[in-house]
């Protein structure tokens, strides 16, 4: 089907089967029940893809941004209400979300040091802006011999979280807004890896006990903020792809963010608990044949970024049956591949990504496809002229 969509296309090439996409957007709003929901748009990068999902549901409630360059961009498209996953000390980069700020968007930096407090309120006076912050709070989760999850905040305690909160309150220019808690262990750990029975059965065993740990920490920061604030927190955000059943049970948060489960990559096949359809995908020429059941490729060294592992290589998607060359994996140049069945040179192979929106900073664009035929072409970050980390 894909290949008769693409015939006569540019290879390599960037496909995003909008079908399949429909069906994970309504898997993920059947999933997330009645929470609003953040998009994480460093799963997605195309603006054209962002507003897509976000027409689809009121649910869709605005957007989690990592860079603070990726906000202002997205913000002077069209694009409103983003919290920042990620603090900085950038000052040229705070400066130019300010100005956005003043001029009435709504964007919420991230902090978890009083450093960070502290540059924001320095700035907000200079340039006469009052910035909104959310506090990213640690759960991870230890256990004998164990640390799981990962590092991210510098929040480990409640009194790290109370210091920091009064600093904040005792800030000019710098307003709470809420906190956030990502349960990375459970939202970007699979469990139900094919052939690692043993190790998906102890991450399973982790999850389960680490849950009501994190539930349990994020309702007493909660009730913290609400005793030193004298108000609810505006943003109480939790969750990803991997954890939104989880997240949704407490009553105390108030928004889940989800990304890599709109395009479903390779990474996110082994959960115990869904499985969405491969949305996003990219094509092949098949340059060479050396010898009887192997087939060169150009390019595909699309590698996904985290700890080392095959997981992070590309998956040979269609024609089914294909296998990376173990020796070799997936090239920046070639890309050789193990198939019995019949390709001819020139003819397009199909692979997904280990991760979800890193594909696209490879692309300038994406060919959209509906009931197998290419319908638009839209442009990724990289296509509109931005590479955001």
């Amino acid at each position: 089907m894909y290949k008769k969509a693409i015939s006569g296309k540019p290879l390599p090439i960037a496909c995003l089967d909008l079908d399949m996409l429909d069906k994970n957007i309504s898997s993920l709003l059947e999933r997330s029940r009645t929470k609003p929901v953040r998009i994480a748009t460093k799963s997605i990068r195309s603006v054209t893809v962002l507003k897509y999902i976000q027409e689809k549901s009121e649910s869709f409630i605005g957007f989690m941004s990592f860079t603070l360059e990726e906000a202002c961009f997205i913000s002077d498209n069209g694009l409103d209400n983003i919290l920042l996953g990620y603090p900085t000390m950038q000052r040229a980069a705070i400066e130019e979300v300010g100005n956005r700020i003043k001029n009435g968007k709504n964007i919420v930096l991230m902090v978890d040091r009083e450093e960070h407090v502290s540059q924001l309120n320095t700035i907000g006076k200079e340039i006469g802006c009052s910035f909104s912050v959310c506090i990213d709070v640690d759960v991870s989760t230890k256990f004998p011999g164990v640390y799981f999850g990962v590092h991210r905040s510098s929040v480990k305690s409640n009194q790290d979280f109370t210091q920091l909160l009064n600093t904040i309150v005792n800030c000019e220019n710098v307003e709470p807004v809420g906190l956030m808690g990502y349960e990375a262990q459970i939202a970007g750990v699979s469990d139900g890896q094919h052939g690692k029975k043993t190790k998906s059965s102890i991450v399973r065993t982790l999850k389960k006990r680490s849950i009501p740990k994190i539930a349990a920490r994020r309702k007493i920061l909660v009730k913290l903020y609400k005793g030193i604030t004298d108000r609810e927190p505006i943003i109480v955000n939790a969750g990803g792809t991997g954890s939104i059943e989880s997240s949704v049970e407490e009553n105390w948060v108030n928004e889940v963010t989800i990304g890599s489960g709109f395009y479903q990559p390779s990474l996110f096949d082994d959960y115990k608990l869904f499985k969405h359809e491969p949305a996003a995908f990219f094509g092949l020429e098949v340059a060479r044949k050396p010898r009887p059941g192997i087939y060169t490729l150009n390019g595909g060294g699309y590698i996904a970024s985290g700890s080392f592992g095959p997981s992070k290589l590309p998956r040979p998607y269609l024609p089914s049956g294909m296998n990376l060359e173990k020796n070799e994996g997936a090239g920046e140049v070639q890309t050789p591949v193990y198939y019995s069945g019949e390709l001819k040179l020139g003819d397009p192979v199909f692979f997904r990504h280990a991760k979800a929106g890193e594909l696209f900073e490879r692309f300038n664009t994406i060919s959209l496809i509906r009931n197998g035929e290419i319908i638009n072409v839209c442009n990724t970050y990289r296509g509109d002229g931005y590479s955001f980390l």
